[in-house]
């Protein structure tokens, strides 16, 4: 380690929880040195100090392991009884605490713990630990110098000029300057002490400034104080420890700011002074940005949790006979810290079930051709607002024959269900509760408890586990989880006169049905509602039926001349949710559910909405499970896994397909799109030579695609690529900044495989597809962007951009 930029974040950790412990020692020492027979205070102190030890182990730092551990051993025979605490064990003890603090500070500077020699030191601190019961020393032992003379001796640099001092030590002012601008002494005095000390004189600067009646000592001690303080940059001033319940306060503030926020935004479209709404604008963007810090300061690390789960195997395995090492991918994913506790325990049983289950022994690796040691995978991403993660193991797999067995003999399944039952509803067999295919019980495992705790630990906060399994070859559990659980985007949509909130993690995209397309669309297979959406049979559930509403309020769509379909994604099943009106997205605050609605399977919470009212949050997984669409889906992919294998991996795209200039077909990632807008062309302005367009709020900048395709290059942004009175625009953000792709005309969105491929012949685009059975060329948008402007990807411009 060749400086403090290369410290991993475990050093760094360590520094700033130390320089606390430290800075708690001190306190604590002359507390001590007023009640000595406190054991409170003894057993804190070396807990401190035992914390500190066991660290610079682990890290390496041996010259500080040393030192700690002769503190260590000599508060041991304090707290034992076997020593009384004396002004010189106290005086060994800060000069300890002082010697750490430096070794500290080194580490911090340089990445190790100095050169210093601290023999003398550790011997003192061991030779204390032979005092007598009375506190005399014995042999003749003189105890170390006072602390006011040890640290000036660490820390004066005054026997160089002032103007000079800082060159060799950056990190510190020197004694005497500090003396001069605290006023205490003139530069004159300081002159002819710094003269006298280079004549010989062995006294430090302070020393012979008091001698000559210059400064008091008190004034010399607090310089001291400030100089050992160092600057304000150092890594224990720039972090501070937060109560997670002070978070939970500060989020439940901006969470109804937010509400507040909407609110006001509401009550904006009505009004027409421009003043105010420049002030509901500005409102806004800073309620957005205080979200997104508040957010962050409660989002952590999976590798938190994931830390601690080598050592549980490492543990486990010798337990159980076994050798199995762990790896781990994505351990910077973050997640809210309450989610992160909400899966510590599930995560852990997961990892329990695939040691003790999973991986065989050496010996039967060796004998069905693998390697003796077992691999245990661990990885973490994010998709969809969403955070995945996934536990594998090379073990023996589930055999699903022992397992649809054991649930007969349960009496949990009838035989006849049993045989017919998919590969994926028997292996949900293992999450119900009591439920185990283990011969016996052990002090791990084989009890039954556990699965079904994990699904239901994981579902409470919005997630959902998934299990996969190949005899012979592992198993993988898969689990998605939120992000967060405070505020959310959600689609605000209509049902009976009431209004309902649909997470937008789980939105896939909007249909909208209208004349006979409404009244014939629909179509029935075995008496249940089906639309077929680019080929695909998408089940329908209405949501007026599933919440019971009145006949004459759930209208049929037969009926009707419009239909609404919110296409959502529960568990890996789509199925279309019927709505009678859809109005906006808009992020909400969840609020719980009270306790005579928390058995409502279809609501997740409530939120408020901009008018005051209360609005209901769907819950996706459980609508699916009460409407019953999840097992027809299901049966219905059974039939689509029995095609050939090199069919299913191909990679297939869900694309968004339009106009090109040339009358051609251009496509852009449906992951790309934010939202489709049309705007009239009187309601586009300008600033400067950037063709703008308000838009929910904000001011969002247009790039006209024809422009940038035509000539390959930017065109004057007063060009206009077409002369109708709309123009259709693809809004595309990112890192929390938004712009409008100008396109000539939208035509449909898509999904096939992007197999056939031709390179790129022009700049913007990223090559030539055949989707559905026509050439489409695939638009670069990064790339587009850039050359309308650079700065779009840069974080810094974050603030400019959304100002701007």
């Amino acid at each position: 380690m060749d400086s403090a930029d290369g410290m991993d974040d475990i050093v760094k950790e360590f520094i700033v929880e130390s320089t606390e412990n430290l800075d708690q020692l001190d306190r604590d020492l002359i507390s001590l040195e007023k009640n000595p027979t406190s054991k409170e205070l003894l057993g804190s102190i070396f807990r401190a100090v035992h914390t500190v030890k066991g660290t610079t182990g682990f890290l390496g730092f041996s010259k500080l392991e040393q030192v700690a551990h002769a503190g260590e051993s000599l508060l041991s025979r304090l707290r034992e009884g076997v020593l009384v605490l004396s002004p010189s064990i106290t005086s060994g003890l800060l000069a300890m605490v002082d010697a750490v603090r430096t070794m500290l500070a080194a580490i911090e500077k340089t990445g190790s713990d100095g050169d210093t020699d601290y023999a003398p030191l550790i011997q003192f601190l061991t030779q204390l630990q032979a005092q007598e019961p009375d506190g005399k020393m014995r042999d003749g032992l003189v105890a170390p110098a006072s602390s006011f003379h040890a640290v000036e001796q660490e820390q004066s640099q005054d026997t160089i000029a002032p103007g000079t001092a800082e060159e060799d030590r950056d990190d510190q002012l020197p004694l005497g300057q500090i003396l001069v601008e605290g006023g205490h002494v003139k530069e004159e005095q300081l002159a002819s002490a710094l003269d006298q000390q280079m004549q010989g004189d062995p006294r430090r600067v302070g020393e012979i400034l008091v001698a000559r009646g210059a400064v008091h000592p008190e004034e010399v001690l607090e310089a001291l104080q400030a100089q050992n303080d160092g600057p304000t940059s150092s890594l224990s001033s720039n972090n501070i420890r937060v109560d997670v319940g002070q978070l939970d306060k500060l989020m439940n503030l901006v969470g109804e700011l937010v509400l507040a926020r909407n609110q006001i935004l509401q009550f904006s479209t009505t009004q027409q002074d421009s003043t105010f709404l420049n002030t509901t604008q500005r409102l806004s963007l800073i309620t957005t940005e205080l979200q997104e810090g508040v957010m962050k300061t409660r989002m952590q690390p999976i590798e938190n949790v994931w830390g601690k789960f080598p050592r549980v195997v490492r543990d486990l395995a010798l337990a159980c006979g076994k050798r199995v090492h762990v790896e781990m991918e994505g351990k910077d994913t973050e997640l809210d810290k309450t989610i992160l506790e909400a899966i510590k325990d599930p995560l852990t049983h997961l990892i329990r079930n695939a040691v003790d289950h999973g991986i065989e022994s050496p010996s039967q690796r060796e004998a069905a051709g693998k390697s003796p040691e077992g691999r245990l995978f661990l990885r973490a991403y994010h998709e969809g607002g969403q955070v995945n993660i996934e536990i594998s193991d090379d073990g023996a797999g589930i055999d699903l024959s022992a397992v649809k067995a054991k649930a007969v003999e349960r009496g949990l399944i009838p035989q006849e269900q049993a045989a017919r039952m998919s590969e994926r509803e028997a292996y949900q067999l293992l999450f119900l509760p009591g439920f185990s295919t283990a011969q016996k019980v052990t002090n791990v495992s084989g009890r039954g408890v556990g699965m079904d705790v994990v699904k239901t630990n994981i579902e409470k906060i919005g997630g959902m586990v998934d299990l996969q399994s190949a005899m012979g070859s592992g198993t993988t559990v898969k689990i998605k989880i939120p992000l967060t659980l405070a505020i959310i985007p959600a689609l605000i949509v209509m049902c009976g006169g009431e209004r309902y909130a649909i997470p937008q993690v789980s939105l896939l995209e909007l249909v909208r049905l209208e004349g006979n397309g409404a009244r014939q669309g629909i179509e029935s297979v075995h008496g249940a509602p089906v639309y077929r959406l680019r080929g695909n049979l998408l089940s329908l559930v209405y949501l007026n039926r599933e919440l019971h509403f009145d006949s004459a309020a759930a209208q049929d769509s037969a009926q009707q001349d419009v239909v609404n379909i919110a296409v959502l994604q529960a568990d890996d099943c789509q199925f279309g949710l019927i709505v009678d009106e859809v109005n906006d997205t808009e992020e909400i605050v969840v609020k719980p559910l009270g306790e005579l609605l928390k058995g409502l399977s279809v609501y997740t919470g409530a939120t408020i909405m901009g008018d005051g009212r209360v609005a209901l949050i769907l819950d996706v997984m459980g609508l699916a499970q009460h409407a019953g669409v999840i097992s027809e889906v299901r049966q219905r992919k059974l039939s689509e896994d029995a095609t050939p294998a090199a069919e299913r991996a191909r990679e297939r795209k869900t694309l968004l397909l339009f106009q090109s200039p040339d009358d051609g077909r251009m496509a852009i990632s449906l992951s790309d799109v934010t939202r489709l807008e049309t705007f009239s062309r009187s309601s586009i302005e300008r600033t400067g030579e950037q063709q703008v367009v308000q838009y929910r709020g904000t001011i969002l900048p247009l790039v006209h695609v024809s422009g940038l395709l035509e000539e390959r290059r930017l065109q004057p942004r007063g060009v206009s690529p077409t002369a109708e009175d709309k123009v259709q625009v693809i809004v595309h953000t990112r890192n929390l900044r938004s712009v409008g792709l100008v396109v000539e005309r939208i035509l449909d969105i898509v999904e096939d495989d992007l197999s056939t491929r031709r390179p790129a012949s022009r700049a913007g685009v990223l090559g030539s597809f055949v989707v559905q059975g026509k050439v489409t060329e695939i638009l670069d948008v990064d790339g587009i962007i850039r050359v309308q402007d650079p700065t779009f990807f840069d974080p810094e411009q974050l603030l400019t951009g959304v100002a701007s």
